[in-house]
């Protein structure tokens, strides 16, 4: 895998292909903060399963999870604005504050192998 440069001249590393190995193999490369929780989760949910169903949701929330965390300064404004959230007294500034967050993770969701 290659890094692959930012709008601020900072590099990132790419997606990995979209299966278990290579986000694992990318996480524990690029994040390893990542990997002591993805481990866990994988052996609680799929590991010993009979069935496949969870397959998709744990790689959706863990591609989500890597998407942010390869760039630690999206990954940083994300959690600035979850703070922010929690500590406003408005609503309505709290609850924009967390759509401008969501937004964020949705599109680092969105994110293809190799971007």
């Amino acid at each position: 895998m290659t890094t692959a440069p930012l709008g601020g001249g900072t590099s990132v590393p790419p997606m990995p292909e979209r299966n278990p190995k290579a986000l694992r193999a990318a996480i524990a490369q690029y994040a390893p903060k990542l990997l002591v929780d993805f481990d866990r989760h994988w052996r609680r949910d799929i590991a010993d399963a009979y069935d496949l169903a969870p397959v998709p949701a744990f790689m959706a929330r863990w591609w989500s999870e890597y998407a942010l965390a390869r760039d630690p300064q999206l990954e940083a404004r994300v959690h600035q604005l979850e703070d922010e959230a929690a500590q406003e007294s408005d609503y309505a500034r709290a609850k924009a504050l967390i759509e401008e967050a969501g937004g964020i993770r949705r599109t680092a969701a969105k994110t293809e192998p190799g971007q």
